[in-house]
């Protein structure tokens, strides 16, 4: 039997999960109904999929595993953002993945029951054991298309490559001076730039603007000063035209806090507390899952 596309995507979790306002609403507005994919690596290493909607307090949608056993128990130390693209018969996934020291692709298609089929795992390259963090910034809707991938290291290095419609890495550049950061997820993706949000080890929050061009010339903006230092993961989506639905998981306690956070501008950037999620993130690997049209924009 084979199930509609619609009901493929909301059997993994993505379907509805960029409910928005209107366009022409107010940039601050941050009351929209919203869901954000919560991605992870379970300790048996399968892939699983936490929709997290934000009433008050927050709802857990679904609680599903996407694919099992994709890779052995206790490989994966790291995950980009994961990209589903669903067809009738489940989905094809792909991102990058941190094993050992290696930077792998994986690729794979998961079955209507998180069956696991044509699995591939390609190495990019070696170096990556210190790494804290690797994203990456799939802009398909503004033309050129355009590919990044970022890695933060344990030094506070953090590093950027392009990559080009053929997968081939160029472009290597980096900027020091990000030791404090203890968590970021991506908010902003278009033609000219990327930013990050990013919590540090002494609790403040911040807006990491990247610049496409090279040099690479981070511009930092606090946005708050104090009360972030408990997340060690942040899983972040677009809601509406201009916000962000923010997921902060405490990993040490296993629980999660939802947050609506309006167009980002330094501190006077709004955030409306959601509550405590009502669901368990225990998992060693955080990240987030989407869609093929991907549309970031909170800042």
């Amino acid at each position: 039997m084979r199930i509609r596309t619609t009901a493929l995507m909301a059997a993994i979790g993505l379907a509805g999960s960029l409910l928005a306002w209107p366009a022409d609403a107010a940039p601050n507005r941050v009351t929209a109904t919203c869901s954000v994919t919560a991605g992870s690596v379970t300790s048996n290493g399968d892939h699983r999929a936490q929709v997290v909607t934000s009433t008050v307090p927050p709802t857990l949608t679904r609680d599903s595993k996407v694919a099992l056993e994709v890779f052995a128990p206790g490989l994966v130390g790291l995950s980009t953002s994961l990209r589903a693209e669903p067809d009738p018969g489940g989905s094809h996934v792909s991102g990058y993945v941190v094993i050992g020291s290696g930077l792998y692709l994986t690729r794979y298609h998961a079955g209507l029951t998180a069956e696991v089929h044509h699995a591939q795992l390609t190495r990019i390259g070696g170096g990556w054991r210190d790494f804290v963090a690797v994203e990456q910034s799939v802009s398909s809707e503004d033309a050129p298309w355009r590919m990044n991938t970022y890695g933060l290291r344990s030094d506070g290095v953090l590093f950027r490559w392009t990559v080009d419609p053929n997968g081939v890495w160029r472009g290597k550049t980096s900027y020091p001076g990000f030791a404090a950061v203890k968590a970021m997820a991506l908010i902003s993706k278009t033609r000219t730039y990327d930013t990050f949000l990013a919590t540090t080890h002494g609790g403040a929050l911040y807006t990491i603007h990247i610049p496409t061009g090279t040099p690479m010339k981070p511009v930092v903006k606090l946005v708050r000063r104090a009360t972030w230092q408990g997340f060690e993961s942040l899983v972040a989506t677009s809601c509406g035209s201009y916000g962000t639905l923010l997921l902060g998981i405490d990993k040490a306690a296993g629980t999660g806090y939802l947050y609506a956070v309006g167009h980002a501008n330094g501190p006077a950037t709004i955030i409306l507390p959601r509550g405590k999620v009502p669901a368990t993130f225990g998992d060693p690997v955080d990240f987030r899952w989407f869609l093929p049209i991907d549309r970031l924009f909170g800042e």
